[in-house]
């Protein structure tokens, strides 16, 4: 992964990327264990991409890889909206416009600050399970190490982010494609980051017990 653009095209060069892709997409639009599978699904995508193969993971439920970054990014996603719910019920109450903009104002700001640690937050979790994933000082110092490669990949994972959603436009069905090419564009983008970042070897990922 010598470029943070090669995230795009490295699912593609898989020879089985359209049957790994369109499967895992059918898992992916199962609530919930469709969402930890792929994030599995990812996480092995991970593996091969560091250890400089461009093949995507197979298909499947690969749940137990899963569940800590979906647990983790879930919990982030949670707390970090919580100021701007507070404020728009708040305001809502009170039929306060003003309140309910400061809401909208802080609501967007945590959101920048979010996705700011998100290549932090998946590297370490990836690494180390739930203890990498709330090991807030080891994501900040991390995140500000090197702020630019820190805003060149949480950048690319919000276009990631956005051609995942693309898929709705056809009438959801696209989404079966683009939710699971997102997610691999994603594993790129990690890999990445972790090689600018002059990150630690190739080793395994330590697996929580």
């Amino acid at each position: 992964m010598n470029s943070v653009t090669d995230s795009f095209g490295w699912p593609l060069q898989d020879p089985g990327w359209t049957s790994k892709i369109l499967v895992q997409g059918l898992i992916t639009i199962i609530p919930i264990i469709g969402w930890i599978a792929t994030l599995g699904w990812f996480a092995i995508t991970v593996d091969n991409y560091r250890a400089g193969r461009k093949e995507l993971a197979p298909y499947g439920f690969h749940l137990e890889r899963g569940i800590w970054l979906f647990l983790v990014y879930f919990l982030y996603s949670l707390v970090f909206s919580i100021p701007g719910i507070i404020l728009g019920v708040a305001a809502g109450s009170a039929d306060n416009s003003a309140l309910a903009a400061l809401g909208n104002l802080i609501n967007f700001v945590l959101r920048l600050g979010l996705y700011f640690l998100t290549p932090a937050i998946i590297l370490l979790t990836y690494r180390n399970g739930i203890s990498g994933g709330f090991d807030f000082s080891g994501i900040w110092r991390m995140s500000m190490s090197n702020t630019g490669n820190t805003v060149v990949a949480a950048l690319m994972i919000f276009v990631a982010n956005l051609i995942g959603g693309v898929g709705v436009i056809l009438c959801c069905v696209g989404l079966i494609f683009t939710l699971p090419y997102s997610v691999a564009v994603v594993a790129g983008v990690v890999t990445w980051y972790e090689k600018v970042m002059g990150s630690p070897s190739l080793a395994p990922p330590t697996q929580p017990a």
